[in-house]
């Protein structure tokens, strides 16, 4: 039996960091759900209006929707465990101001959602660094494993952390489960200062890029990469309609099931139980049906459960429909998360997947607003309903938009771009810097050149061109030039690392068309105050 056979999905466990950092991680999560019920249910005390309580949800994910962009970049540019050891102490010291608040009964509805708001930044700078992390901690053959295991957590806390955080509210108060909400985030402060990391400092060939250009470039590959724009798109127009449950969910344990906060714990945990259930469902249905019709079934199964917790009229149809709408999230959840790494190749991974949390917290932040005023107009039943007719009204509207699955990509670096033979030392500051190539094309093969030249522009552009174009000589038939620009010489050189396989498949079969021996290639760099003349340097490759 081979290594490979032995890999199980406890296999992680085996790696002493990786458990200790996962039980770390869990206890937080515990506490922060224990946070969450306190909150929701102290709004529903303080101004018990669903626009007020469904704020609640908003101001939680609204610091993600803000700085995800930053978050992101800080995930791929600076010491991840440092950036984790700040934003959770960061997140204990405000957890424990507010408690002392609480103690002293200063707080009132804003203050409420000011100290919601601001554990919800650390998080957003936190969320990235996190995912980040994992492939340091076990080898790459347990890496699918080990990120099951961290969503499995998420689900136990969110099964656990609900009814905990119910019953501690009811029988201790809030400010007990606040404290121990900022010591679960201490936790994970003694767990990353015992893990020693030993990852080599190594002297990267160019500067590492400054926040602002990072932050452009997570932007710039989101925009341009199809799979990734797909799936944002499907990732929105699920949770901008199934944030209503969440938002909603006190004052429907309130109002309409006539409950109290350990109700309100307890719907919480039958959607982590369903959420756990689900988990064990993604592999069978992936196999059988693939991501488009997970997340089709997963859309049909949120409203049903909205529809059953609105109009079931008893707490144990309220706990019913929660656990269904627990299966429809997380097979929602996971579908759009695996599409959306699967579109991102390692350079920017961490921005990539900020962008899409991002786009989910935005759209749970603009539905939690939107379905708290919709519910203070017309009630709390007739909103949820309407957001579970919207949900299954999304899936034949957006079903073009397909989920990646990981065919036809591969991002691994190809590295096949040799590097520019300089004739003097170029500063990497240096720029802009313009490079041009030469096609011979044949008017047999002009259509089929167009074509492939159109899709290796998207390319050039997402992974740092500035400018791209490609353009027909007027006085020389057949000639046609492509030309883009990079913002600096370091730009350019980190251009030639982005390379992958699938885009050297690409341009194999754009050279391929080209008549004349090797493709003409020359780079140029905006002239220095001291030189004069413009530097160019000829060099006969396939860039």
């Amino acid at each position: 039996m081979t290594k490979e056979t032995k890999i199980s999905a406890f296999s992680p466990f085996h790696h002493r960091v990786f458990a200790v950092l996962w039980g770390a991680t869990l206890i937080s999560n515990i506490g922060t759900w224990m946070f969450n019920v306190t909150s929701g249910w102290l709004m529903t005390d303080l101004a018990p209006s669903p626009l007020m309580v469904s704020l609640v949800q908003a101001a939680t994910a609204l610091p993600i929707f803000l700085f995800a962009i930053p978050a992101g970049a800080f995930g791929d540019l600076f010491d991840r465990r440092r950036l984790l050891i700040i934003t959770q102490i960061l997140s204990a010291v405000a957890l424990f101001i507010f408690a002392g608040l609480l103690w002293v009964g200063a707080v009132g509805a804003w203050t409420l959602l000011f100290f919601t708001f601001l554990t919800g930044a650390m998080s957003a700078f936190a969320m990235p660094a996190w995912q980040a992390i994992v492939p340091r901690l076990v080898p790459k053959n347990e890496l699918a494993p080990a990120i099951a295991l961290n969503g499995v957590s998420v689900n136990i806390a969110r099964a656990i952390g609900p009814a905990l955080g119910g019953f501690i509210l009811v029988a201790m108060g809030a400010v007990a489960t606040v404290v121990l909400d900022a010591v679960s985030f201490l936790v994970i402060v003694a767990a990353l200062l015992w893990w020693k990391t030993t990852t080599p400092q190594t002297t990267p060939n160019v500067p590492r890029e400054r926040l602002v250009g990072a932050m452009q470039a997570g932007v710039r590959f989101s925009i341009r990469s199809l799979p990734l724009r797909h799936t944002l798109v499907r990732a929105f127009a699920f949770f901008v309609f199934a944030s209503a449950y969440w938002a909603l969910l006190p004052l429907l344990a309130k109002d309409v099931l006539q409950g109290g906060p350990g109700l309100y714990g307890i719907l919480l945990t039958a959607l982590g139980a369903g959420a756990i259930a689900g988990t064990f469902m993604l592999a069978p249905l992936k196999t059988k049906i693939g991501p488009n019709r997970i997340l089709a079934l997963a859309s049909g199964l949120t409203a049903l459960g909205m529809v059953v917790m609105a109009y079931g009229g008893t707490e144990i149809a309220g706990i019913a429909g929660a656990f269904i709408g627990g299966i429809g999230w997380i097979l929602a959840v996971s579908s759009l998360n695996v599409s959306a790494q699967l579109s991102l190749p390692d350079w920017v991974r961490a921005r990539g997947l900020a962008v899409f949390q991002m786009v989910f917290f935005g759209a749970m932040t603009l539905g939690s607003i939107v379905w708290g005023h919709v519910a203070g107009l017309v009630g709390l039943s007739e909103t949820l309903a309407v957001a579970a007719a919207m949900i299954v009204v999304g899936i034949p509207l957006t079903w073009r938009f397909h989920l990646n699955r990981g065919e036809g990509e591969d991002y691994t670096p190809s590295h096949h771009w040799p590097e520019p033979m300089l004739v003097a030392p170029v500063d990497h500051d240096r720029g802009p810097v313009l490079v041009t190539l030469e096609y011979r094309i044949d008017d047999a093969d002009r259509e089929k050149f167009y074509h492939l030249m159109t899709e290796l522009g998207d390319i050039r552009r997402r992974d740092g061109a500035i400018q791209w174009g490609f353009f027909e000589d007027v006085e020389d038939h057949g000639r046609f030039i492509e030309m883009f620009t990079a913002e600096s010489w370091a730009d350019h050189l980190r251009h030639h690392d982005r390379v992958t396989e699938s885009d050297r498949v690409l341009q194999h079969k754009i050279h391929e068309l080209h008549k004349g021996g090797k493709v003409k290639t020359m780079h140029a760099v905006m002239p220095g105050l001291s030189g004069g003349s413009l530097k160019k340097i000829p060099k006969n490759h396939k860039d």
